[in-house]
Order: structure tokens, then sequence, then C-alpha cells
């Protein structure tokens, strides 16, 4: 089950933070926005029974739904911090706004002589609004207007959005401050730890199966049966090193197999939110070799259990060395990052795109090695012949395929390539593959 976020805000942070939330791929967005901060209480009246948490940006916001309504879900806003506050003064020190001094609001003192401490412009004249922590934006707005017409300061910088457009009216020299993606971050995790259904899914089980990738050829190389021996003692230790930080339970299923339970939660936190397999890196370095991952979610044990093995067949057919995970609601995720780096955290592969890619006649093995080379290399266009080489083809093969994907929406023709002898070869792209970056 995905977890409904209400969002409320104007739409330039709201369309900043949509692009953070894709790194979140438990949350599904509710978007309301506003033109000031004075509509935030009537969107959450009429949002708050549709999700499990709102989210709110500036203290000030927050401060008026909580005084006008009775809102019965969790409740977070993304405050300013200094992270925000580099990007504006570098920029206003490349313009030269810096030179008259400049007013602050919505920061504490400390966070803005730190930042120009950082950026070496401790110099600069400041002035930091030092009243209440909830004034309202006629007050900050007096404050700014009142500096700058004085000519105390020369430069304004407001973290309330209706502050720095009464400035622009007035022509007067402003930034709006708004919350760097690290504060979006930090905030997302919060109100994601605080809704019932995440409560619910920290304990929920979770499957994972192991396999030594090219086991056979690891024994054929060693020089007797003792070496053999020691091979798969070493992994098997590895492995249960490997569980035991998951707080987990590990069982054999062979010499070159593994099965692990452990819960959501944990499995997520070690993973950085499905990131990397730690483990992976661990093996290759140590050890020379690699792995395939599988994990699965679901309802029940046994669902959680298929949806691993299925999963493990999608890294297998990959190529290996590759971990995905297939949710309770058939959403697959990954590769993760395992012994090789990935360029690219693709978003998760929700099973309509799967079914409709199985439709148009890419099997769950092409998908999967399309998946893993696009977050290792970040590669979306291919000519015929590369295709084939990375799908294990003939030319003619994925000529036909590559009609078909394009009948069906899945492929176009992005431009073509010049030979020197013989015809120009067409570059095909995999747009639905670039759709699925998280930038």
């Amino acid at each position: 089950m995905q977890i409904k976020i209400g969002i409320v805000g104007m739409q330039y942070v709201v369309d900043k933070l949509l692009k953070v939330i894709k790194a979140f791929p438990t949350f599904t967005p509710i978007v309301r926005i506003v033109n000031d901060e004075e509509q935030v209480p009537s969107a959450v009246e009429t949002l708050m029974l549709e999700v499990e948490a709102l989210l709110l940006f500036g203290a000030h916001s927050h401060r008026k739904v909580k005084e006008n309504i009775n809102v019965t879900v969790p409740v977070h806003y993304v405050p300013l911090t200094g992270a925000g506050l580099y990007k504006t003064l570098f920029r206003a020190l490349q313009t030269g706004h810096l030179s008259g001094g400049i007013s602050v609001d919505s920061l504490t003192k400390s966070m803005v002589m730190g930042a120009l401490k950082d950026l070496g412009i401790e110099q600069t004249k400041v002035v930091v609004y030092s009243g209440p922590a909830h004034a309202s934006p006629d007050k900050l707005f007096a404050f700014h207007h009142n500096l700058l017409s004085t000519g105390a300061c020369s430069f304004a910088i407001t973290g309330v959005e209706s502050v720095a457009r009464k400035l622009s009216d007035l022509q007067a020299a402003n930034e709006w401050l708004i919350p760097s993606d690290q504060d979006m971050s930090v905030t997302l995790e919060r109100a994601l730890l605080s809704t019932e259904s995440r409560r619910n899914k920290e304990s929920q089980i979770v499957v994972g199966m192991i396999k030594v990738d090219d086991f056979g050829k690891l024994v054929m190389k060693r020089n007797n049966e003792h070496e053999v021996q020691k091979l798969k003692l070493d992994i098997h230790r590895m492995v249960l090193d490997y569980v035991e930080s998951l707080d987990g339970y590990l069982t054999p299923l062979g010499g070159d197999e593994y099965l692990f339970f452990t819960t959501r939660g944990i499995f997520e936190r070690e993973t950085g939110g499905y990131k990397t397999i730690p483990l992976a890196k661990d093996a290759n370095h140590s050890l020379g070799i690699t792995l395939s991952l599988g994990v699965g979610f679901g309802t029940s044990a046994n669902e959680a259990g298929t949806n691993a093995r299925i999963a493990l067949r999608k890294s297998i057919e990959a190529g290996g060395n590759i971990c995905f995970i297939i949710r309770e609601d058939q959403t697959l995720i990954g590769p993760l990052e395992m012994a090789d780096p990935i360029q690219n955290v693709l978003s998760p592969t929700h099973a309509e795109l799967i079914k409709r890619a199985e439709e148009a006649g890419m099997t769950s093995a092409y998908l999967s090695k399309l998946l893993s080379y696009t977050a290792k290399y970040g590669k979306y266009e291919y000519m015929v012949h590369e295709l084939a080489a990375l799908l294990d083809i003939t030319v003619r093969s994925a000529h036909r395929l590559l009609l078909l994907w394009i009948d069906n929406g899945l492929v176009d023709i992005s431009g073509v390539e010049k030979v020197p002898k013989g015809r120009p070869r067409q570059i095909y792209r995999f747009s639905f593959l670039k759709d699925k970056t998280i930038n």
C-alpha cells in the first residue's frame, strides 16, 4: 500500500519537492497549489481527509493551520536552514548586491553568520530580523522595507513568498529564500516515520534470496575439495555477518544460494532507502565474487517469498551482479548498486509498465537487462547492433523487436549516425527508461 501525503504550497517550491520525493517511492503525493500563505488552511481542510500526513512550507503556514484547523493527521513543514542560504548569497555576491548590506528574516543570526563565514564574506553588513519566530508577513515586510528605504541595507532575503512579492512590486532588490533539497529530504523522512502505514510497514516481513554468480566456474578453479569447502565457508560467514546486521534469520539453500528473513524498516535503512547492497561490495572486494539478489515484500510470508524468487530470477536474467526488489503491489525497484557502481537511480517500475512491456514483446529478461544497463551506464539510446549485443540476440531479431516496440510506444527513433560507407544507422531511444531516472 502506498502512503498518500498531502503537499500544500506555491507552485515553485512544490515542483522542487516533487523532484525530491521521487527518492521516496513509498509516498504518493496529493498536491494542492496555493497563491499565498492565507490560502493554506482551507487547502489543508479539504485535503486532510484523503491523506495520512501533510507537508507544508514555512513556519508561518504551519502556525496558521494549527491555529485555525483541528488537523487529524500528522502535519510537517519544511523549515529553512542555512543550507538554502548559500546559493542565494552566492548569486547576490555575483550581482554586487552584498556591498550595501543585507536584511534577512526566517533564519537565526548564527545561521546567517555561519554561511557568510563559510563563503569568506563575513565582513558583509547584515541585519537579521530579531522579532517573534512566527511573525506575520506584514511585520516582515515592514522590517525589510524600513531598512531598504532608509539605505541601511540594499538587498533583502526573505523566507516568505508574499513578502518577496511585495518588495518586488516596489522594485526593491530581494530574493525569496526557499528550502534546499536536503531540508526537504529530512522533512519527508520525518513525515514517513509519522504515518500509521509506515509504522505497520516497519515490522513487515521481508524475504531475500542470494545466489553466488557462476559458482560452478568458481569451484572448477579450485585445486582440491579442501579449497572448495573453504570457499563455501568464507561465503557463508560473509552472508551470515550481513544478515546479522539486518537482525535477520539466514537459511542456506545449497552451496551457492541463501534465504534470509528480516523486517522492512531495517532493510530500508541498511540499503540507504533501497539504493545499495553493502554485502555485494564486500564479497567482490574480499572474495572476488559477485552476487545476485532478489528481495520480496508482501502482506504474507508466502507472498514475500514468491516475490523474492521472481526478483532473483530477474537479477539472474539481467546477467547477475544485480539486486531487484518486488513489492506487494508488484512494483519493481532496482537495480540496486552492487559491486559495480551505478550512474542513475531509477524510480520504481510499476506493474502496469511491466505488463505493457511484456505485451509489446519485451520479455522479463530483456527488461531486466535494459534496466540494469541504464542504471550502470546511463544509456537510453542504442543502435541495432548495440542492442543485439546487450540482449544476446541476432541483429535481425533486434530489428524485429525494435519495430514491435516502436509500434507499442516503448521506443522512438531519435536520429541517425552517418557512416563513411553504406546507409546511415538509425538511433533508437528507449523513452520509457529515460522517464524513470530520478534527477
